[in-house]
C-alpha cells in the first residue's frame, strides 16, 4: 500500500509540482484546490475542491494521510488576513490525521541584518510584516510538534520554474521582447533561487525519510545562489540574445507604497536584493544524501520555455 499525501494548494506552482513528484514516486496524492479549480490539479491525483479555510473540509480531506503539505501561499496583500488561518487549518488537519506536516519556508524570517550564509543556527530577526508572520507560523508549527505533530520545513530562496508568479517572470523577464532584463538589485550581489521541480523532488525525499527525522526539523535548500550578472548571463545564453540589464526602480515602488498595500509590502523586502545571502544545504544533505539539483543553465532554459520564450 502506497503512502498518502494531502497537498493544500495543489493548483499552485509548488503544490502542482509536488503533486506530480509524489505521484511519480508512487504515492497516493490528494490534491485540494479551491472550488471550480479541479481542472488545474495534476492528473492521476484525487481531487478535492474545498475552501482551504474550511477547517472541517480540510481535516476530512486529510483522513488517512501520512503527510500533509501546506503549499498555500496568499498574495502579498492578503498575508496579514490569511497566512495564520491557513496555517492553523493545515496544522489541525495534520494533527487530526496523525500525519507529518510539511511546509516550504523562506528567508523573510531572518531580516535585513541576516548573514551571508543562512543555516539552522541563524537567529530569526524579521524586519518586515511578512517576516514576522512567517516566524509566527513556524512557532505555531513548533508548538504543534511538541504535541506530537512531526513538522518538516524546507526553507528556500525565490522560486522559479513551474509556471508564473515569481520575481523571475513578473520582473526579470517581463521585458525580454524589448531586449531588456529588469533586475531588482545590484548585479554583484548573491541571491538564492530555488528551481521548483528540484524543491518538489526534495520534498519527496524528505517525506520518504521522515521516520528518521526529529519531531521538528528545518532544512535549507541551497538551490542556485547566483549574482544578478550571472542570472542575466544565463538568460541571455539560453535565448542566444543580447540584453540590456536595467535596475528596477525601487524609489517608484516606495512612492507607490504610500498609497498602495502592495507597494508597502514590496518595499519592505528590498533588502533581499542588496544583502548577499545563500542557504546552507549541509543538514539537508546529511538527511537525504544528494540533493536534487538541476544545473543552473538548464533550469533557466527550462523556465524560459515554460514562459513561452522561444529558444534557438
Amino acid at each position: 500500500m502506497s503512502d498518502r499525501i494531502l497537498i493544500l494548494g495543489a493548483a499552485g506552482r509548488l503544490g502542482y509540482a509536488a503533486a506530480e513528484s509524489f505521484r511519480d514516486a508512487g504515492w497516493t496524492v490528494v490534491s485540494l484546490v479551491r472550488r471550480g479549480a479541479g481542472e488545474r490539479a495534476a492528473l492521476g491525483t484525487e481531487i478535492v475542491e474545498a475552501d482551504a479555510l474550511d477547517r472541517e473540509a480540510v481535516t476530512n480531506a486529510a483522513r488517512n494521510a501520512d503527510v500533509v503539505l501546506h503549499a498555500l501561499n496568499p498574495v502579498y496583500t492578503a498575508w496579514r488576513r490569511l497566512a495564520l488561518p491557513l496555517a492553523y487549518a493545515a496544522i489541525e488537519a495534520a494533527e487530526t490525521a496523525g500525519a507529518t506536516l510539511m511546509f516550504p519556508g523562506n528567508v523573510y524570517n531572518f531580516g535585513s541584518a541576516m548573514p551571508a550564509m543562512l543555516d539552522a543556527t541563524t537567529p530569526m530577526q524579521p524586519t518586515s510584516r511578512k517576516g514576522r508572520l512567517r516566524v509566527e507560523i513556524e512557532q505555531r508549527m513548533r508548538e504543534a510538534s511538541e504535541r506530537g505533530v512531526q513538522t518538516v520545513i524546507l526553507r528556500a530562496g525565490d522560486f522559479y520554474g513551474g509556471g508564473r508568479g515569481s520575481w523571475f517572470d513578473l520582473v526579470l523577464t517581463r521585458d525580454l521582447r524589448r531586449r531588456r532584463i529588469t533586475y531588482p538589485g545590484p548585479l554583484d550581489v548573491v541571491h538564492p533561487w530555488a528551481y521548483v521541480p528540484d524543491v518538489a523532488a526534495t520534498m519527496v525525499r524528505l517525506a520518504e525519510v521522515r521516520a528518521t527525522l526529529p519531531g521538528f526539523a528545518s532544512f535549507g535548500f541551497p538551490g542556485h545562489a547566483v549574482t544578478g550578472a550571472e542570472m542575466g548571463s544565463a538568460i541571455a545564453a539560453a535565448l542566444r540574445e543580447r540584453f540590456q540589464v536595467k535596475r528596477m526602480e525601487w524609489w517608484l515602488i516606495k512612492t507607490f507604497g504610500r498609497l498602495s498595500a502592495l507597494g508597502r509590502e514590496l518595499a519592505e523586502i528590498e533588502y533581499l536584493w542588496r544583502t548577499p545571502h545563500r542557504l546552507s544545504g549541509e543538514t539537508l544533505t546529511a538527511a537525504i544524501g544528494d540533493v536534487p539539483h538541476t544545473p543552473f543553465a538548464d533550469a533557466v532554459a527550462a523556465s524560459l520555455r515554460e514562459l513561452a520564450y522561444r529558444l534557438e
